[in-house]
């Protein structure tokens, strides 16, 4: 093999170009497991991010069940998730372009079971069960009515779409999980208000239910103000399961008949995650009532077996490091789930606890890289204001270049979006597409994140805007400090509440060199009365009550201190984001445009929030690298499309 080139870090020629990473990834979702047959739903870049739904059994390759001219999502609480579900071979499954929900019998054509709104939309259905014989089907129904925000309810409708759908549960703020008992005579649900959001506290329901689907009186099982409750679930023989936060960290427990109620896993480890969409499942029961379980331990995932009866809790030796997002499920012996490691992408998984062969089912992308070339990443903890974040730290990897003597690369810290998200150890090709290229990256769980326990969730709770800045500063200084990033070129990026993250790092601090935005908020105080229903109030929580805290929310608005800015922004938009709406964006560009600051920004029609389209996500990576260079005074390798940067200097 010949020697690596000597050359300046972002100038390495790749094999990863923009159009492999965004063609590529299939994003995986929500098996369902029933006999021999395994479903889940695919969401496709290269059909304009279209979602169906696949399956795959024994006998032959996976094929798709949802036909042309459906998309396989909803959107109630704007994010979705809980899009479908199966019962004997039957999905029910919402379309996107009309939101209502549909049959569709093996066989034969989809049909709409529920009414045709007046309105395309305004009825939003999503988070589906199947009560066990079949007749009747429950869901989480959003009404958008008028001007003001929608009404969220629980309702239950003819397994055919022979009646519309009837309430049986109102007057909240939200609901979720609503799950049938093995025999059909009982419902499990969740319920929250404003402001919480529903890893805050959430209350666990149960009621019986009538042969004719009608629901009865209400009991509480578990939550409240001050105690997440996640994923409600009937183990086989009809006892009630639930992932509760009581104890500082989600953990699994059982209702038993005198209604005491039994900590599972007493582990100062997370069997929950918080639950931006419908239907994340950490665990799932086999027949024999063994529970199959995933869960976050010092930031490290794990898939283990549980048995109830003795609290044993056995990992499982398998070459996957991530399961995120968690989607568990079981029939008999079993267990389907999403899997991926930072070698490996995300697949469909099966394990058989009879015979105990694993079966890969889908990949969502053939790498086809050499090993070589793929950065794998370091967790490391570094101390910040108030204790410790962590986050892994991708070096540049490429076995054909080397950088210049004792030159270092220049570092992207990555700020997740959420807040109260994660940001995990899988294979992504958008990081390697960096870091092929000569950059190190550094991908930050800073305070608010998932898998280290409530109380470092809660450590954002009245400080968005400043604890999580000051971790990503705080991550590349460590880095920097240890020898591993270019202190005169750190970049930061973000997307949604990583975007903001990421404005308020180039507003009020000088530690980068510049940044990429997408779809990032800027000011805050149109939140106040425009954004959708579930984020509605949860700035109120992030920084403080609105009015009372209408100057603090303006001191933290970068839009408001454009004073304060001196470094270049790449500002990315879709123009139909209903979450973080364009005139964010356009706030933000208005601030550069009059200070004149060095800025690009590029909108893109179709899409909402978070790009989907292939092309949108091609073009965003171009210019991100192309902005890099110029920025940072570096010719990369690639032939990229012109890149108009307001305000640079010849």
């Amino acid at each position: 093999m010949s020697e690596p080139i000597v050359a300046p870090y972002g100038t390495w020629r790749s094999p990863i170009s923009a159009e492999r990473v965004a063609q590529g990834g299939i994003r995986l979702s929500e098996p369902f497991v029933w006999g021999d047959t395994v479903t889940w739903r695919e969401s496709r870049p290269a059909e304009g991010g279209r979602a169906v739904i696949v399956r795959a059994d024994p006998w032959g390759s996976p094929t798709d069940v949802t036909p042309e001219g459906f998309y396989v999502r909803d959107k109630v609480h704007e994010y979705g998730g809980g899009h479908y579900a199966v019962h004997e071979g039957v999905v029910f499954f919402v379309n996107f372009s009309d939101q209502r929900l549909y049959r569709h019998d093996p066989g034969e054509a989809p049909a709409a079971i529920t009414p045709e709104p007046q309105s395309p939309g305004a009825d939003r259905y999503a988070d589906m069960s199947v009560s066990p014989d079949g007749r009747f089907v429950t869901c989480v129904r959003e009404r958008h009515e008028g001007e003001g925000l929608p009404v969220n309810e629980l309702v239950v409708l003819p397994a055919d779409g022979s009646a519309p759908p009837w309430i049986v549960a109102e007057g909240r703020d939200f609901y979720a999980g609503p799950r049938f008992d093995p025999r059909g005579t009982r419902l499990l649900w969740l319920e929250w208000d404003f402001p919480r959001m529903p890893w805050d506290g959430t209350e666990l329901q149960v009621a019986p239910v009538d042969g004719e689907g009608r629901v009865g009186a209400t009991r509480l099982v578990a939550g409240g103000p001050t105690e997440s409750i996640f994923q409600p679930a009937w183990d086989p023989s009809g006892a009630i399961h639930f992932v509760s936060d009581r104890t500082g960290w989600w953990n699994l427990y059982r209702e038993e008949p005198d209604g005491a109620q039994t900590n599972l896993t007493p582990l100062a480890a997370e069997f929950g995650v918080p639950m931006w969409e419908f239907r994340y499942a950490t665990y799932a029961f086999l027949s024999d009532g063994r529970i199959a379980c995933v869960w976050r331990r010092d930031g490290v995932h794990h898939l283990g077996m549980l048995d109830p009866g003795t609290s044993e809790l056995i990992e499982l030796d398998l070459p996957y490091t991530c399961f995120d997002p968690p989607y568990v499920d079981a029939d008999g012996t079993r267990v389907a789930f999403v899997a991926s490691s930072s070698t490996e992408p995300p697949q469909v998984v099966t394990l058989d606890f009879a015979t105990r062969a694993v079966d890969v089912l889908r990949v969502s992308e053939d790498v086809g890289v050499d090993p070589a070339y793929l950065s794998v990443p370091e967790p490391i903890a570094f101390p910040t204001d108030g204790g410790t974040a962590y986050a892994y730290h991708y070096p540049p990897a490429n076995p054909g270049f080397v950088g210049p003597g004792a030159e270092r690369p220049p570092l992207i810290v990555r700020s997740h979006g959420g807040p109260t998200g994660e940001t995990v150890p899988e294979l992504d090709l958008e990081i390697q597409y960096f870091t092929t290229r000569g950059f190190a990256v550094v991908d930050v769980n800073y305070g608010g994140s998932t898998g280290y326990g409530r109380g470092f969730r809660e450590r954002l709770y009245g400080q968005w805007g400043i604890v999580d800045v000051v971790d990503c500063i705080n991550a590349a200084r460590y880095l920097v400090e240890r020898g591993d990033a270019d202190p005169n070129r750190l970049v930061v990026t973000g997307g949604s509440a990583g975007g903001w993250t990421t404005l308020c790092a180039l507003t009020f601090h000088d530690a980068f060199a510049c940044g990429t935005s997408y779809y990032g908020v800027a000011d805050l105080e149109p939140f106040a009365t425009f954004t959708h229903k579930f984020e509605f109030r949860y700035t109120d929580v992030l920084v403080g009550p609105w009015p009372q805290a209408a100057e603090l929310w303006n001191a933290r608005s970068p839009a408001r201190h454009a004073d304060l800015l001196s470094c270049p922004i790449l500002l990315l938009q879709g123009l139909e984001d209903e979450v973080v709406p364009p005139s964010q964006a356009e706030i933000m560009v208005r601030a550069l445009e009059d200070k004149g600051i060095p800025h690009a920004y590029l909108a893109f029609g179709g899409e909402q929030h978070g790009f989907r389209k292939a092309e949108t996500l091609v073009r965003c990576l171009q210019a991100e690298l192309a902005f890099y260079g110029r920025i940072l005074g570096f010719e990369p390798a690639d032939e990229l499309p012109p890149l108009e940067i307001r305000h640079l200097p010849a």
